[in-house]
This record gives C-alpha cells, sequence and structure tokens, in this order.
C-alpha cells in the first residue's frame, strides 16, 4: 500500500470507530482506533479517540499512555495536556493533574496570542 491508501485505510477505521463510539460499543471501537493508528502510527485523531474511550471505560492507565504518546509527538497539543490532566485527576494524581493543567493553559495562551499576531498582520 502507497501513504495515501495506508492513510485512507486509517481513515475507514477511525470513522467506524467514531460511529461505534456513538453507538457506546466501546469494546469494538477501541479494537478500530487501535487499526487505525496501526495503520498511521501518526494519526493524531484517531489517537484522542481511543484515549477518549480508555476515559470513559475507567482504563485510565491505557488513556494515559496514549495521551502521553500524543504529546510526543505534538508537545503542542492542547487538548493531550487536558487529556493527561483529566485523566490523572481521576486516578488522584492530583500535583500530576495541575502540571498537565498549567501545561494546557499555557499552550492555549501561546496559540491566542499567536492568532492575534497574525490577525493584526
Amino acid at each position: 500500500m502507497n501513504e495515501k491508501q495506508t492513510r485512507a485505510a486509517a481513515e475507514d477505521h477511525y470513522y467506524a470507530a467514531l460511529d461505534l463510539y456513538g453507538e457506546g460499543r466501546h469494546q469494538e471501537a477501541i479494537l478500530e482506533y487501535q487499526a487505525a493508528i496501526a495503520a498511521d502510527p501518526s494519526f493524531l485523531d484517531a489517537m484522542h479517540g481511543l484515549a477518549r474511550v480508555y476515559q470513559d471505560t475507567e482504563q485510565y492507565d491505557e488513556a494515559i499512555a496514549i495521551a502521553t504518546r500524543i504529546t510526543e509527538l505534538d508537545a503542542d497539543d492542547v487538548l493531550a495536556h487536558t487529556s493527561l490532566s483529566i485523566l490523572y485527576q481521576r486516578k488522584g494524581m492530583v500535583p500530576e493533574a495541575e502540571a498537565e493543567a498549567n501545561k494546557a493553559r499555557i499552550l492555549g495562551w501561546k496559540q491566542q496570542l499567536k492568532q492575534g499576531k497574525q490577525s493584526q498582520e
């Protein structure tokens, strides 16, 4: 498969996962998200979806692993840091939760400043 076909396959799995998640079929959604990521290991939207379904099924360690992987691929991903904050909070890891919340807040401010500068140009 070429890169375009690989991405298309990953997106097919991703959209199937979204449908399954919406239907409350969490275990099947997990399998589809995992297939999407296997097809394209850099597919951040699929990773976000997988982290969310893990969170909803109280599989916090798995969700943390996925959200951490997102931050490794994109350190400026505000949603990943926000997710980590929520997940750490749910596990009772308050200092870690606060640290991730602060990272998310700072990244959000930086993005707002950047957008403000771009709109002024």
